[in-house]
């Protein structure tokens, strides 16, 4: 089964920027079609992006125009490009990868936006 390796979590002001990683294993990546979800404290998770495996995106609204899924099929990764940051983007992120039905998540990473 594939396993994902988030990271690029962390902490920054209002406005602000980051930039998360998801690093999968095995040899069928490219096939993917890869998610990103989020979790605030209290709150159940809920999703942010997907990626297909052509390269089509979709957002959830709350982070349209200022969230960009991309994904390097290389290097296996799959990246989320975080601008305009707020306060209420603050959560644990994980990346999900769907093939065939099966599904896996990795462990997560958090972000915190606060001044």
């Amino acid at each position: 089964q594939v396993q994902l390796v988030e990271s690029g979590g962390g902490s920054v002001q209002p406005g602000g920027s980051l930039r998360l990683s998801c690093a999968a294993s095995g040899t069928r990546f490219s096939s993917y079609v890869m998610d990103w979800y989020r979790q605030a404290p209290g709150k159940q998770r809920t999703w942010v992006a997907t990626i297909t495996s052509g390269g089509s995106t979709s957002y959830a609204e709350a982070v349209k125009g200022r969230f960009t899924i991309s994904r390097d099929n290389a290097k296996n990764t799959v990246y989320l490009q975080m601008n305009s940051l707020k306060p209420e983007d603050t959560a644990v992120y994980y990346c999900r990868s769907q093939l065939y039905g099966s599904s896996a998540w990795g462990q997560g990473t958090q972000v915190t936006v606060s001044s």
